[in-house]
């Protein structure tokens, strides 16, 4: 604070006489007060002293006016003595501003401003039990292991500071003492430029290539520019330019997406995952197999999956119907657009596929015609599709299987095992083995979800929501709807029989359209299974069992044969009762007797006919005389023949 007139440092003799509040009105006192809270060593926040020698006869001290009592100093403002104006070359800080500049001054200002702040309270707490405020300070410095004179140097930061702005006055305020070097501004936008690049360089190299770009320039040194460029720079925009788009959106805080307001199978995600294990398929060939799973939402329990060689529209049908087969249908299903989950025969029809030209006339896909709401996530991005987590989990616990030993890939190039490439399990156990990892995988406890609360496993969580949710069965035609996409094929012209990849099927409906195109629905996985049978116009006929051969001379067979004949023949007499034929005999009975010849009627007119060759010509009747033509052209014409 700076007084009225320029003058800002008081004698004890001068504060005696002004008899000011705050202060005793006797110089020996006012020499007291000063050594018991020690003036003569006071500094101001910049380290300066608040005592000075007395430049006059005589000697003494002199005390800056901000050692003195707010009381004191408003006293001598109303006084008329002074008028307290700021003595700082900086404008004054207001509570608000100096909060800011604390928020952001970094963990060790802040630190240290805790520290002195427990000093100072335990100077206040000493000197409320009784203690003077000479002896407190002592006390506390030594106590917390502070100089005296540092101490009294804090208790004037804070002196007719509100408490609750303590700790903000109280935070250490180093500032450097030089002037902050420069640079052109063409050399630091090549060098912000250069640093900011995909390939990431690092900044030295930067730096380097900035003094050989600008020769002739003096530069500040590399560390002074780093700390000008984390000063100055924005990280987001570095983050977007070193590492791209996707880095920058990994700096906002993870979405947290609650599932309690769901019940088992309301919605399901799915899938599809490459596992790092060498697999032998049964015609020889070895490749990395593809298991493509279907997860429920709310209990994260995986319900379906299929292990094929890739991840095709058929292998996303047949685990569709897996589901609806075996748990029932969801209402809603989220997927990415990939090939396989986008394709026409999954979702033909929804009009948000985001693949493929959409058409109103193409046909409807199996989520599509059985309602179930499609949800596309963004292709790439686990975090959008909770079946990721589980996924990580089975490559744990399936493709590093000791089982797995020697076909294990590693899951990059740079990651491959010792004995890569040492062996390829055959394909039959390794979905076994798959159809074990899942059963343990859902059967684990003390699941942390939301839904397991660290204690259920993901089939208890399911079960306990599947028994009382209102869930979707499949009717039997919905299940074969699911099934792979329709195969046209002939039945044969005699037996109406099917033939289908070397296999025979047949049922007792086929035979009203023996030598027709059909339509066929199977299991490619299940091929010696039943198969289901549509009219062309998608009109369901019948389910027909493959036709299983049978040993030469297997008596069973013979038996077995010899019961499905006479069951034809008793299928065929009780249709014979049901359509009422008429015997042969009943029909010639039925039939009217033969009339009796009458005598053939005689032409009226005779047409003459001429020789024709060597062949005689005769007289032909016509049926009605030959009127005289009127033209008179057709009169001249009328000698010729007419050959007929």
């Amino acid at each position: 604070m700076k007084l009225h007139g320029g003058k800002e440092w008081f004698t004890a003799a001068e504060l005696a006489e002004l008899a000011l509040a705050g202060l005793p009105t006797t110089k020996r006192k006012i020499n007291e007060r000063a050594a018991e809270e020690r003036w003569a060593i006071a500094v101001d926040a910049k380290g300066m002293p608040l005592a000075r020698p007395r430049q006059a006869r005589g000697g003494g001290l002199e005390y800056h006016l901000t050692l003195l009592p707010p009381a004191t100093r408003s006293a001598l403002a109303g006084m008329g003595v002074a008028v307290v104006a700021n003595v700082s070359d900086e404008p004054p800080v207001q509570a608000s501003q100096l909060w800011r500049w604390y928020e952001g001054a970094g963990e060790r200002v802040q630190s240290e401003a805790h520290r002195r702040l427990a000093v100072v309270q335990l100077v206040d707490t000493l000197v409320a039990a009784g203690m003077t405020r000479s002896a407190a300070v002592p006390a506390a410095a030594k106590d917390q292991g502070v100089g005296i004179s540092t101490l009294w140097g804090w208790l004037g930061l804070v002196d007719g500071v509100a408490l609750a702005d303590r700790l903000a006055h109280l935070a250490p305020r180093r500032q450097g003492g030089g002037v902050e070097a420069t640079v052109s501004l063409d050399a630091w936008q090549f060098l912000i430029s250069d640093f900011m690049r995909p390939e990431q360089p690092t900044f030295s190299a930067c730096y380097g290539r900035m003094t050989r770009a600008f020769p002739g320039h003096i530069f500040p040194t590399e560390r002074t520019l780093r700390r000008k460029f984390d000063r100055e720079i924005d990280q987001r925009l570095v983050t977007l330019k070193r590492q791209g788009s996707e880095a920058l959106r990994q700096t906002l805080p993870s979405q947290e997406r609650s599932v309690m307001e769901l019940h088992a199978l309301e919605a399901v995600n799915i899938d599809g995952h490459k596992f790092d294990v060498f697999c032998r398929w049964p015609d020889g060939r070895i490749g990395r197999p593809m298991m493509v799973t279907i997860q429920d939402i709310y209990s994260r329990k995986i319900l379906a999956w299929r292990v094929d060689e890739s991840e095709s529209a058929l292998s996303t049908r047949l685990v569709f119907a897996d589901l609806f087969t075996t748990w029932g249908i969801p209402k809603a299903c989220l997927m990415d657009n990939g090939r396989a989950f986008a394709s026409k025969t999954i979702t033909g029809g929804a009009k948000t596929r985001f693949r493929f030209k959409i058409k109103d006339e193409e046909p409807t896909g199996v989520l599509t015609a059985l309602g179930i709401a499609i949800h596309w996530a963004t292709p790439y991005r686990g975090q959008s599709k909770p079946i990721e987590r589980a996924f990580r989990d089975l490559c744990d616990t399936i493709a590093k299987h000791p089982a797995m030993a020697g076909a294990y890939t590693g899951n990059k190039p740079d990651a491959k095992p010792e004995n890569y490439g040492s062996r390829a399990i055959p394909i039959d156990d390794f979905r076994a083995l798959v159809d074990a990892g899942i059963a343990a995988h859902n059967a684990k406890p003390n699941r942390r979800t939301e839904t397991a609360q660290g204690r259920h496993s993901f089939d208890d969580v399911f079960m306990a929501s599947y028994a009382v949710a209102p869930i979707g069965k499949a009717t039997p035609e919905q299940q074969r709807l699911a099934l792979l996409t329709a195969e046209d094929r002939f039945t044969d012209r005699k037996t109406g029989e099917l033939t289908l990849e070397g296999n025979r099927y047949w049922a007792p409906e086929l035979a009203d359209h023996s030598a027709k195109r059909v339509t066929v629905r199977f299991d490619p996985d299940n091929l010696h299974g039943e198969v289901h049978v549509y009219e062309r116009s998608g009109a369901f006929i019948c389910t027909a069992p493959a036709i299983e051969k049978t040993g030469f001379f297997d008596k069973a067979s013979a038996g077995k044969r010899r019961a499905q004949e006479a069951d034809l023949r008793r299928q065929v007499r009780d249709v014979e009762k049901a359509a009422g034929l008429i015997e042969a005999a009943k029909l010639a009975a039925m039939m009217p007797e033969h009339p009796d010849e009458a005598d053939a009627p005689s032409p009226s007119v005779v047409r003459p006919v001429r020789h024709r060759g060597q062949t005689a010509a005769a007289l032909k009747p016509v049926s009605e005389a030959v009127q005289a033509p009127l033209n008179p052209v057709l009169d001249r014409l009328s000698h010729l023949r007419l050959v007929g």
